[in-house]
């Protein structure tokens, strides 16, 4: 038998060599993932750990740190901030976070403790609106003087924000690269400065006697001061849906949205409606009730799955009810 002919093998032997061969091969393949998924999570830990309490302060943060940092968000979408709890494994990762990001000014009112807790064993702490010059709640029925948390309402606050996290994340976490973080952050602020100009055109189309808003609860004190609307009132009086109206908290406001002539009342997407439908109905008032995403991103398909779609989304319908 010549070399060009080869060597004929039996059947028999052509099967296992065959099977060692797959086995080999498939042993390489799998050391290959195996090392690919070493490198991921070796690549993971690496990184440090930023703890947001909010889903909507979550998006933000996670449009300025993207791979720099592991972003870990508290509240998933359609959360109530004010109502929020937090389980043990949570408050664990609080008080192991490198950074911990919270909104502030007594927003997230089930998760404070957690987070003075942490900051005690000496995690830093950002809170957010207590550094963006604060407006106190104006409204009627909200505590006189007490500051509103709500400041994401206002675009040109939420970017002020954005430096404030770069500024917190470069400072604290190690481990990000914070040119890439600075870099990530003015991009995003940019984002935010042109959804400021286009909600200010959306709103110019709304007639100056018409620019009332009355809501679930007093959570747009910010938009107001920022696009020049007048807060009418809420149903729920105070800044926390944890509070309950009065019978003749009712009566009160029904008499402000006939005086005003308000076409619409704006509910929170997360929040029953129940009682603005109620207002509406028995108070014979010829008013919409128009559901907002106001304290949390939407879920999937909601047209409110970030802080930016959901902003576009409440002024599309802000101007829709205000103008009809």
């Amino acid at each position: 038998m010549t070399a060009a002919q080869g060597v004929s093998l039996p059947p028999s032997r052509r099967s296992r060599v065959s099977a060692r061969v797959r086995a080999a091969a498939l042993a390489l393949a799998a050391g290959t993932v195996l090392s690919g998924c070493t490198a991921l999570a070796e690549s993971a830990e690496s990184r440090g750990t930023i703890v947001v309490t909010t889903n909507i302060l979550g998006d933000v943060v996670e449009n300025i740190v993207r791979d720099e940092a592991n972003v870990v968000v508290l509240m998933e979408a359609g959360s109530d901030p004010h109502s929020f709890g937090i389980s043990a494994r949570q408050a664990a990762e609080l008080e192991s976070a490198e950074l911990i990001i919270a909104n502030g000014l007594g927003l997230e009112e089930g998760v404070l403790r957690h987070v003075d807790a942490a900051a005690d064993q000496g995690v830093p702490v950002l809170a957010v609106a207590d550094s963006l010059d604060p407006l106190p709640f104006t409204a009627d029925g909200a505590a006189d003087g007490v500051p509103d948390p709500h400041f994401w309402t206002d675009p040109q606050r939420m970017a002020g924000a954005a430096d404030l996290i770069a500024g917190a994340v470069t400072e604290n976490v190690p481990s990000a690269d914070a040119a890439a973080v600075r870099s990530q952050a003015a991009a995003y602020r940019a984002q935010i400065e042109e959804l400021e100009t286009w909600m200010e055109s959306e709103f110019a189309a709304i007639p100056a006697d018409r620019r009332s808003l009355v809501t679930n609860h007093h959570v747009f004190g910010y938009l107001a001061s920022r696009f020049g609307f007048t807060l009418t009132g809420a149903v729920i009086p105070g800044g926390t849906t944890l509070a309950s109206p009065s019978s003749s908290d009712l009566d009160d406001l029904a008499a402000k949205i006939r005086a005003a002539a308000v076409p619409a009342i704006f509910t929170d997407s997360s929040q029953p409606d129940l009682l603005a439908r109620v207002l509406a109905e028995e108070a014979g008032l010829n008013v919409a009730v128009v559901g907002l995403f106001t304290e949390s991103l939407g879920t999937g398909g909601s047209g409110a799955e970030s802080y930016l779609e959901m902003m576009r989304t409440n002024t599309e319908r802000i101007a829709a009810a205000l103008s009809r």
